[in-house]
């Protein structure tokens, strides 16, 4: 599934931020993309399980039972297959 999809400019942006785990915070002060973009990019990087939701109270992912509506709440790291994307495109 992953193979088909084609990473836009600003999903590859978020990914490249998410090689260890960081807050949605830092992704709004280090991609200069907007709150919306933000969280819709992270939203179908989540779904295609590029991204991983982080739990950062007991250090353990929090996928895929995490609160879409307060995204801003958690952290994100990048999967391997997420990483994987970015190194090929």
């Amino acid at each position: 599934m992953n193979k088909k999809l084609k990473l836009t400019p600003s999903e590859k942006a978020i990914i490249r931020e998410l090689i260890f785990v960081e807050s949605f915070q830092h992704l709004l002060e280090e991609t200069g993309l907007d709150y919306g973009t933000i969280r819709d990019d992270l939203i179908t990087l989540i779904n295609h399980q590029m991204v991983e939701v982080m739990d950062l109270e007991n250090g353990r992912t929090a996928s895929p039972f995490y609160d879409s509506d307060n995204i801003r709440q958690f952290s994100f790291q990048a999967t391997k297959s997420g990483l994987k994307m970015i190194q090929e495109s």
